[in-house]
């Protein structure tokens, strides 16, 4: 049995039009929903490693949900251009190529990959679009993360900033 975590990334900033879309930064109602998220996390998680979109509204929710879980922070992350993508199949390709031994994933990435990712792995429509700094647990199936196809996933656990006190 595989257990992935998807995490969308927090509610990033429009305010500067000219930047590229990879180096937009989270505003403020971002920067406070990540640690908040990282607080009710460590209260059902484990901390592991957690891979990373390289886009900088990525990297800085994985450093607010690492100030609000400080047992994350000790992990070591990986940050991977591999992840800034739209595409659900960018990340199913990419998630089938981990090694077989890791049981457990953690992602942070975009969307609409991250929605599209859930809904095609539990073969149905779970959820309509994962709110920023929204994150879903999903249990798979399979002995080996290559082996992870559409319609095999179960939707386990979810949590959104929203349902936060």
């Amino acid at each position: 049995m595989k257990t992935l975590h998807l995490m969308r990334h927090a509610k990033s900033s429009w305010q500067a039009p000219a930047l590229a879309d990879h180096e937009r930064e989270l505003n403020e109602r971002g920067r406070k929903d990540a640690p908040r998220m990282g607080e009710a996390l460590a209260k059902i998680l484990t901390a592991e490693t957690v891979h990373c979109s390289s886009a900088v509204r990525a990297r800085q929710t994985l450093a607010g949900l690492c100030d609000g879980w400080p047992a994350m922070s000790a992990e070591s992350h990986d940050i991977d251009d591999r992840l800034y993508t739209f595409d659900y199949q960018d990340l199913l390709l990419w998630l089938q190529s981990k090694a077989s031994e890791t049981e457990s994933c953690f992602l942070i990435g975009h969307n609409p990959a991250i929605t599209e990712l859930c809904n095609q792995l539990v073969g149905r429509a779970a959820l309509d679009n994962l709110p920023t700094a929204g994150y879903l647990q999903l249990e798979i199936p399979v002995a080996s993360w290559s082996d992870v196809r559409d319609g095999i996933a179960t939707l386990v656990d979810w949590q959104f900033p929203r349902n936060l006190s």
